[in-house]
């Protein structure tokens, strides 16, 4: 067993869970106030959605006819 590396684990965990019964508290671990808007730690971020214009649309779809053009060229 790897003592050091347990003991590392461990205070690990202690951090996450100090910082999330710091986030339900309201309070940041220096005591400061957080702000509602503030995400608590841990949670997952909000991921962005990338969204496709007309014309993008448009061109990936004929650079993907264009390919599949090219490979059953190939395959033939």
């Amino acid at each position: 067993m790897d003592i050091e590396r347990i003991v590392a684990d461990l205070k690990r965990e202690r951090a996450r869970l100090s910082g999330a019964i710091a986030a339900l508290e309201g309070t940041s671990s220096d005591g400061a106030r957080k702000s509602a808007a503030a995400p608590a730690l841990g949670a997952p971020a909000k991921k962005r959605r990338h969204r496709l214009t007309a014309a993008g649309r448009k061109r990936l779809s004929e650079m993907m006819k264009k390919r599949w053009a090219e490979y059953r060229k190939k395959r033939s």
